[in-house]
């Protein structure tokens, strides 16, 4: 009879619980990086974090598109992007089908019979740094097409529009005007083209700077420089085009 008797649940067997329950989360918690707010680490935001979603403007594509470009999938709102130790929070985006919108100059029509099938504007402002940086991703029916594109942007410098963190566009530098930021970065991964670059500043608007500390003030380098805009360009490059790299 003693046998049958329910077996008490110690200390140590408490333990191996919690050990077995954090090995399988544990892919979920590689993935998806623990951030501030959380109620456990890695499970999601509170629900104060949670009703800072930054703004979206375009409706996303459908979740039986398995290769479309969704937002929520590829940059999660409340996770921070970090490639080559530099570390990034998602601001505002832009999304839709026709792909002439992301031009800073929509009359040039430069991708006009491109094969361009959807696109994907992010924004995004450095933590550690006050960096903004504007991530543009462009999808293609095939490789070629992406290669094709991306031959084309990088003819044309600065002809992708720069969004800030409230989904508007930076204005278009004027004529003889100093370039306002990092050298644009355009990649064809795949079947889809990444471009991305980067401008000093708090990309947040005015009316979330309260709520909303900006990021702190960089540290200056030896030599008394700003912080390296190219740097946060190559790490959002990397980031953006990763998804991509098996497509």
């Amino acid at each position: 009879m003693g046998r049958n008797r329910g077996r008490r649940l110690t200390g140590r067997r408490a333990v191996g619980w919690v050990v077995m329950v954090g090995v399988v989360a544990a892919g979920g918690w590689i993935i998806t990086r623990p951030t501030p707010g959380d109620y456990i680490p890695g499970l999601g935001p509170s629900q104060k974090d949670a009703a800072r979603t930054p703004p979206v403007v375009g409706t996303p594509p459908p979740p039986t598109d398995s290769e479309g470009l969704n937002a929520g999938s590829l940059f999660p709102a409340q996770r921070l992007v970090e490639a080559a130790g530099y570390k990034a929070r998602r601001n505002g985006i832009r999304q839709g089908e026709k792909c002439d919108e992301v031009l800073q100059d929509g009359t040039q029509e430069l991708l006009k019979d491109s094969g361009c099938q959807a696109y994907l504007i992010v924004s995004f402002t450095g933590v550690d740094h006050p960096v903004r940086s504007s991530v543009t991703l462009l999808r293609f029916a095939d490789q070629a097409a992406a290669v094709r594109a991306a031959d084309t942007l990088r003819g044309k410098p600065g002809a992708v529009a720069f969004i800030l963190a409230d989904t508007n566009f930076a204005p278009a530098p004027s004529a003889g005007s100093a370039k306002p930021g990092s050298e644009a970065r355009v990649e064809a991964v795949g079947h889809y083209v990444t471009v991305t670059s980067s401008r000093s500043g708090d990309a947040r608007p005015a009316d979330t700077a309260s709520s909303n500390p900006a990021p702190s003030t960089p540290t200056p380098t030896a030599s008394g420089g700003e912080p390296n805009l190219d740097e946060a360009t190559r790490a959002l490059s990397y980031a953006a085009g990763q998804p991509f790299v098996w497509m």
